[in-house]
């Protein structure tokens, strides 16, 4: 009994690394063939994300919206923001990348101007934090020399830049922590994601290296699940068994600060009643975690 045990664990292992590992790698007799799944593997794959259960209103005894900036800077970070730079294939992109082509492809319809999900975005809205296009001084005097328009410099003239995945420095992450009283703990749901990078107008200028990163967009995250779950990040532990960004996500796999939690001042940010001080800031972050966490350790304490 003890051997069929082991071989139905080996099998399932088998079974799960083959939903994960990049398809028909080992089989491909030429590059095009990689990632290509067999008609009987399309039918056996049932891969999709971990549906959220039904939370009533009468069962949340306690929640606690928050806003956290999560600093790609830091290592344990690195899988939302590399690769920056290169083709590696479609299975290794940034999150930024996945993001930015599903809205173009218009898979992600809808974008967001702030974090509460009230104006919302078109592509052409964004163009202006997006990208960059400024003709240089000596274009304009070229212009009053040779009384021309501005599409008719050359383009030695033109400095045109854009938000590429190398220079968002953050995310931006809403979501609410609540304690469901059926289940008796406290869960955390992800609202919302947004890229943050600095304004695309002084990217390149020395003094903008400390400046504070502005939200490209929001998106509400439970309408991009199935998005960022076919959208695999990599895992330096085991290549075989890569993450897909919404289980990366929802695990809170990530280090965060709090910036703001919805409170009675209009939501203020932290910064706002703690000026010029980032330790007390990042201590003030940490007392808004504490609050939160020892809700759950009150309850079963007497």
């Amino acid at each position: 009994m003890k051997i069929k045990s082991f071989l139905y664990i080996g099998l399932a292992l088998l079974a799960t690394n083959s939903m994960f590992a990049q398809a028909n790698i080992l089989n491909a007799q030429i590059p095009e063939e990689i990632g290509m799944k067999t008609e009987a593997e399309l039918l056996l794959d049932n891969d999709k994300p971990l549906e959220y259960g039904y939370v009533g209103d009468r069962d949340i005894l306690f929640s606690k919206m928050t806003w956290e900036k999560v600093v790609l800077d830091e290592r344990v970070n690195f899988p939302l923001y590399f690769p920056v730079e290169g083709n590696l294939g479609d299975d290794r992109k940034s999150l930024y990348q996945v993001l930015t082509e599903n809205m173009q492809s218009g898979m992600i319809p809808k974008v967001y101007a702030d974090s509460y999900f009230t104006e919302e975005r078109t592509l052409k809205d964004l163009e202006a934090s997006l990208s960059m296009r400024r003709i240089t001084d000596a274009g304009i005097r070229y212009m009053n020399e040779n009384n021309v328009g501005e599409d008719e410099i050359p383009e030695e003239y033109i400095i045109e830049r854009n938000i590429e995945p190398a220079d968002i420095n953050s995310y931006l992450i809403k979501g609410l922590w609540y304690f469901d009283k059926r289940q008796g703990e406290l869960k955390y749901r992800i609202l919302g994601i947004a890229p943050a990078a600095p304004d695309v107008n002084f990217i390149d200028e020395e003094d903008n290296e400390n400046s504070e990163p502005i939200p490209m967009f929001w998106i509400f995250y439970p309408e991009v699940r199935d998005i960022l779950h076919e959208a695999k990040s990599f895992n330096n532990s085991n290549s075989a068994v890569p993450i897909s960004f919404d289980h990366l996500l929802n695990s809170r796999r990530f280090s965060g600060i709090i910036y703001k939690e919805e409170n009675v001042y209009g939501d203020r940010e932290v910064k706002e009643y703690v000026a010029e001080n980032a330790l007390m800031q990042l201590l003030e972050s940490e007392r808004i975690k504490d609050k939160i966490r020892d809700f759950e350790q009150d309850m079963w304490s007497y």
